[in-house]
């Protein structure tokens, strides 16, 4: 029913249901579910769920040298050092991740990884877009351990508490607050 240029409103029936999508939310709508999204972000932490269970579906980067860069799993011949300032490529070696949950299940596609960067100094920090960056020494070692099918369950907790057993040598120690696990 229209008037003129103007659709006249039919009221709606008590209780009655009516999709919503993006054209029909309005602007105030969309600022009310914005506060409401940052003030879930601001709760407490979920500390009793894990972030995720996958598995080493690739490894990639044999016998590559420390700070070895990678572009598209491929080696591309030049090595970064260390904390070297700037960049922060995929060096070293690379684990290729596949999801085995929902919430995960497109990490293959997505290229996630858990692989070696030059910013060690960002290690433990949030740094990424999925990937888990550790240093080139640590990323050579678990690659030398792990296998292609091995479970990694990623926990948002500091790795010794996770892995209390764990807690020798340097990448073990309490100053290693990167979030993963590798069982």
């Amino acid at each position: 029913m229209t008037t003129g240029n103007r659709k006249a409103r039919v009221p709606r029936a008590v209780g009655t249901r009516h999709k919503l999508d993006a054209r029909t939310i309005r602007p105030c709508h969309w600022i009310a579910i914005a506060i409401a999204l940052f003030i879930a972000s601001c709760a407490a932490p979920d500390t009793r769920h894990q972030l995720g269970n996958l598995q080493i579906a690739e490894k990639i980067g044999e016998n590559a040298a420390p700070g070895t860069v990678f572009k598209s799993r491929r080696r591309t011949g030049e090595v970064v050092l260390a904390n070297s300032p700037g960049r922060d490529p995929i060096v070293t070696r690379i684990l290729w991740l596949r999801g085995l949950e929902a919430q995960n299940a497109n990490a293959f596609g997505r290229d996630i990884y858990i692989h070696g960067t030059p910013e060690e100094w960002k290690i433990g920090s949030p740094a990424s877009y999925g990937c888990v960056r550790m240093r080139s020494t640590d990323i050579i070692q678990l690659y030398d351990i792990v296998g292609v099918g091995a479970a990694v369950t990623i926990v948002n907790a500091p790795l010794v508490s996770a892995v209390p057993g764990m807690a020798s040598g340097h990448s073990m120690g309490p100053e290693n607050t990167a979030p993963f696990v590798m069982r």
